[in-house]
Order: structure tokens, then sequence, then C-alpha cells
């Protein structure tokens, strides 16, 4: 990866090159932890699960709350007492 200069707006703000946005495959409203330390800041790309990526991980979490209520027979009519 070729290193390039930037130079930061009286506002804080820098501009990540194009070259490198393409690399990290970075486009508007990418979310990035930033951390800093001594005479270095560091981005870190974060990246956002999709829609049905979501929804798999609800349908794991409700399969595993299921599987809970039954071993302690709990059943759905129980929730509301």
């Amino acid at each position: 990866m070729p290193v390039e200069t930037v130079r930061m707006s009286s506002k804080g703000q820098i501009v990540i090159p194009q070259d490198i946005r393409e690399e990290i495959n970075a486009d508007e409203g990418t979310v990035f932890a930033v951390t800093g330390s001594r005479d270095a800041v560091i981005l870190k790309k974060i990246g956002t699960p999709s829609k049905e990526e979501l929804i798999k991980q609800l349908h794991v979490i409700a399969k595993e709350g299921k599987k809970r209520l039954q071993s302690r027979n709990i059943k759905e009519g129980d929730m509301q007492k």
C-alpha cells in the first residue's frame, strides 16, 4: 500500500485518499473506530452486518432462548406472569 500525505482542516477533518478507500472498500457512511497515541492515529474500519445477517443472529438467539425456557419447563403463557 502506498503512503500518501494529507492535511487536516481547521475543523479537524482529513480526507482518506481514494486509492486507500477503494482498497479497504470504504464508501460514504463507513464507520471507523479511532484511537491515538503520541504521534500516531489509527483508523479501524468497523463492519456493519447486513439485514440478513442480523435476522440470522436473531433466529439463533430466539432458538437458544426457547431451549432455555423448555429446559426450565416454562411455557409461553407463563411469560405474562
